[in-house]
């Protein structure tokens, strides 16, 4: 990492000078200190990609100017030089903070390798804070939509156990309601944050293929096994795999999870040696398997051992109150997609949102949020910008919980007075858009406006549409 900045402290002028003269021929920057408060001064007036710390200086003891430094600047990588190389001593500064340490006399080639070495891992371990911190941003529960009273149930259950060790956790719910979503905020929320997270899709995979990706298999286990593989329980270990669609696993593989959920053991396709690995199992269905337990087509010791801690998480339709927050959320996520300004969505259409069933749940929201922001030309979209379908249904909705049908008295009523008042309710429905109020009233687009010019209907005004 030529360019990098080093700190070098040495009380020994010839010393400072070599390591200098060195360094910089290497592309480093290199600043010189002979002693602790030189040193200090030098850190609090600038920022440093490394120093090279003498163990023992005239103004300070031992260690303590390394434990200063790590205070002031605890990003900052510290190896030490000295010629007192004891395991006592190294033990002692790595301790103290210490990233490396290296004896006088040296060579300047290993000084360089030293410094190099030292930079890339600690460019590679901030990149890799820098992931994870990403990630815990991206998948934390601020990020899990919800302020319903059943999502903060689910929130409340969740971060109870989050770091519970390697405590299995069964997310059930319908598809689309976010049980993916769910699980990487425990992940990524969890201890095992900096360690990966696996995702597995039960039915994507076929049987025969399954066990080998999942536990790996021996070189000859099978035709194509040339050589010998890890399976994806092992690139995950100390972190997490999330099982998507367990109650589609056969029964075959159920005694096989079985046996590592409860013995933290595996053996590859084809070995017979067990690997141990520390992995916690998330595992998701949107199938109901205690009914597959009573079918036999669930294993009933691997269900008690799922769901040591069941997560329900319920479907949108019984959540409504968290669809305005989910909207806002979708349509601020595809303004940066899009590069859009849409502001909202008008209440007319928020109104049918909420009358709407939502089959596919939060899924089935987003895809609908996606494609009026790529529909919509204003900065507000409207009912003309979402699916017929959810506008139909919502509209049917909507009409049952209208006035009571119309019943005739002995006194009559006015056939005309009725027609006017239908297409009056049919505009104010469907937001003003003539074409869903037609088929609200069986009627087609010339139909529907014969009949707004008929009665003099103006959308703006009388209905204040438009």
């Amino acid at each position: 990492m030529p360019s990098a900045k080093v700190l070098i402290v040495d009380d020994e002028k010839l010393i400072r000078w070599t390591l200098q003269e060195c360094l910089q021929k290497e592309g480093y920057r290199a600043v010189t200190a002979s002693c602790g408060k030189e040193a200090l001064e030098a850190i609090n007036e600038s920022s440093f990609d490394i120093a090279l710390l003498d163990y023992r200086l005239p103004d300070v003891r031992d260690l303590e100017l390394l434990e200063e430094m790590k205070r002031r600047r605890p990003e900052l990588p510290v190896v030490m030089i000295t010629a007192h190389s004891t395991l006592e001593n190294a033990v002692a500064a790595i301790r103290a903070g210490a990233t490396d340490y290296i004896a006088k006399p040296f060579e300047n080639q290993e000084i360089i390798h030293r410094v190099a070495s030292v930079l890339e891992n600690t460019r590679l371990k901030r990149f890799v804070e820098r992931h994870r911190e990403e990630k815990s941003r991206e998948f934390s529960f601020d990020r899990v939509i919800g302020d319903s009273a059943e999502m903060k149930k689910v929130f409340a259950l969740v971060k109870r156990v989050i770091d519970a060790g390697d405590t299995t956790i069964l997310i059930q719910g319908e598809s689309g309601t976010g049980k993916d979503v769910l699980a990487k905020a425990i992940h990524y929320n969890s201890a095992r944050a900096e360690r990966p997270y696996v995702n597995i899709t039960c039915t994507a995979i076929p049987e025969t293929l399954l066990e080998s990706i999942l536990f790996g298999h021996e070189k000859g286990a099978f035709t194509d096994a040339r050589s010998q593989k890890k399976g994806l329980m092992e690139d995950a270990d100390g972190g997490t795999v999330f099982l998507d669609e367990i109650g589609d696993m056969t029964l075959y593989l159920q005694s096989k999870l079985l046996r590592f959920l409860e013995e933290k053991t595996f053996r590859r396709v084809g070995g017979n040696q067990d690997i141990t690995v520390d992995v916690r199992i998330i595992a998701a269905t949107n199938k109901d398997l205690k009914k597959l337990v009573r079918e036999e087509k669930f294993r009933e010791d691997l269900y008690f051992r799922l769901k040591v801690i069941p997560v329900h998480v319920p479907p949108l339709r019984d959540r409504k109150g968290d669809i305005p927050l989910l909207v806002e959320a979708f349509i601020e996520e595809y303004n940066q997609e899009f590069k859009k300004r849409v502001k909202g969505i008008s209440p007319a259409l928020m109104k049918r949102l909420e009358e709407y069933s939502w089959p596919g749940n939060v899924r089935e929201l987003k895809n609908s949020i996606e494609r009026a922001m790529i529909l919509t030309t204003g900065d507000i979209i409207d009912l003309a910008d979402l699916p017929l379908d959810i506008l139909d249904e919502a509209d049917e909705r909507l009409s049952r919980c209208g006035e009571s049908p119309v019943r005739l008295t002995p006194r009559g009523l006015s056939l005309e007075r009725l027609e006017e008042d239908l297409v009056r309710q049919a505009l104010k429905l469907s937001g003003g858009n003539q074409t869903r109020a037609g088929r609200l009233l069986g009627l087609n687009r010339d139909q529907i406006r014969y009949r707004i010019e008929k009665f003099g209907i103006n959308l703006k005004v009388d209905l204040d549409v438009g």
